[in-house]
C-alpha cells in the first residue's frame, strides 16, 4: 500500500535534498516547473475529454466540486477564526492601495484553466485515444515532484525561520487540520472513500500539484474535481483577502493555503503591509510541504 506514497514523496524528497548554487541552472529550473506543470495539466484534460459518458461526468463533477469548495470554506474559516480567537495577530493598516495588479493576478489564474480546457478540446473533438498517456503523465509528475523539491530547497529561506514563525506555522497547521476534518464531514456527501475524500482535502489551493496527483491515482474525473477545487480556492482567496486581512490577517493569509508563499502574496503584501509577507511565507511554505506528504499518504491508503 506503501508504494504509491514512496513513489510521489521520493523524488520530491530527492529534490529537497540537493543544494544548488547556480542561479541560471535555477532559472532553468523554474521555467521547466511552469512548462511541466501545463503540460500535465493539458494531459489531464486530455484525459478528461477522453471519458466514456463525459457530460454524464461532468454534471456529477460540479457537484463534488460545489460540495468541496463550499464545505472546505466553512471549515476554514471557522477553524482559522477560532485561531484568530485564542492566538489574535494584529497588524496597522497598510496604506498601498490593492487594485494595482488584480487584472494580471486574474489572468494568470486562467491560464492552468485554459491548459485543461485545451486538453479536453484535443481529447473529446481532435485526437484518438492515444496510448502509454497515463505512463506519460505518470513520468512527468515525478519529474516534476522533483524539479519542485528543488526549488523548495533552493529558495534562500531559512528552514530555521520558518519553522520558528509562530503565527505562520499556527496558521499552516489550522488550515491544514480544519480541511482534514472538511474531508471527513463530506465522505457522505461526495459518496467516496474517506481516504480519497481526505487526499482531495489535501490539497490546499495548490492545484497544479492536486490535479495531477489525484487524477493520476484515481483517474481524470476526480483529477478534474480536486484542480477546480483548488483553483477556485485561489480565486475566492484573492477576493477575500483585502476584505478580511485589517481585522482577520491570520484567516485571510490562512485561507489562501500553499498559494500564500507565491501566487497570492502580492495581495497579501499589498493588503496587509509587510509584517504579513513572512507569515505568508511561513504558513504557505509549510502547506505546499505537507500537501504532497498528505495526498500520498491518503492516496495509499485508499489503494
Amino acid at each position: 500500500m506503501l508504494t504509491g506514497a514512496l513513489l510521489i514523496l521520493a523524488p520530491l524528497f530527492l529534490g529537497f535534498a540537493i543544494r544548488l548554487e547556480n542561479r541560471q541552472l535555477m532559472t532553468l529550473i523554474h521555467h521547466s516547473v511552469e512548462a511541466l506543470i501545463y503540460l500535465i495539466l493539458g494531459l489531464l484534460g486530455l484525459g478528461l475529454g477522453q471519458m466514456d459518458g463525459l457530460s454524464q461526468q461532468l454534471a456529477g463533477m460540479a457537484f463534488q466540486v460545489s460540495a468541496l469548495v463550499i464545505g472546505l470554506l466553512v471549515f476554514n474559516l471557522l477553524g482559522l477564526w477560532l485561531l484568530h480567537r485564542y492566538q489574535p495577530m494584529v497588524i496597522e493598516e497598510p496604506s498601498e492601495s490593492v487594485s494595482h495588479g488584480y487584472r494580471r493576478l486574474f489572468l494568470a489564474g486562467l491560464k492552468p484553466l485554459l491548459a485543461v480546457v485545451a486538453g479536453v478540446v484535443a481529447g473529446y473533438w481532435l485526437l484518438p485515444k492515444l496510448p502509454m498517456t497515463e505512463d506519460l503523465a505518470t513520468a512527468l509528475l515525478m519529474l516534476l515532484l522533483l524539479l519542485i523539491g528543488l526549488q523548495l530547497r533552493n529558495a534562500g529561506l531559512s528552514l530555521r525561520r520558518l519553522f520558528l514563525n509562530r503565527h505562520g506555522v499556527s496558521i499552516a497547521l489550522v488550515l491544514a487540520a480544519s480541511s482534514l476534518v472538511g474531508g471527513l464531514a463530506l465522505v457522505p456527501v461526495l459518496d467516496t472513500g474517506w481516504s480519497q475524500s481526505l487526499a482531495l482535502a489535501s490539497g490546499f489551493g495548490w492545484y497544479s500539484l492536486s490535479g495531477i496527483v489525484i487524477g493520476d491515482a484515481l483517474g481524470p474525473a476526480w483529477g478534474g474535481v480536486a484542480f477546480l477545487n483548488d483553483v477556485i480556492r485561489e480565486i475566492i482567496a484573492l477576493a477575500i483577502i483585502p476584505l478580511l486581512i485589517g481585522r482577520r490577517p491570520g484567516v485571510a493569509i490562512g485561507y489562501g493555503g500553499a498559494t500564500a508563499m507565491d501566487f497570492t502574496l502580492p495581495v497579501i503584501r499589498s493588503s496587509g503591509g509587510l509584517e504579513c509577507v513572512p507569515v505568508a511565507i511561513a504558513s504557505g511554505f509549510v502547506l505546499s510541504f505537507l500537501s504532497p506528504i498528505l495526498m500520498a499518504v491518503f492516496l495509499s491508503l485508499s489503494a
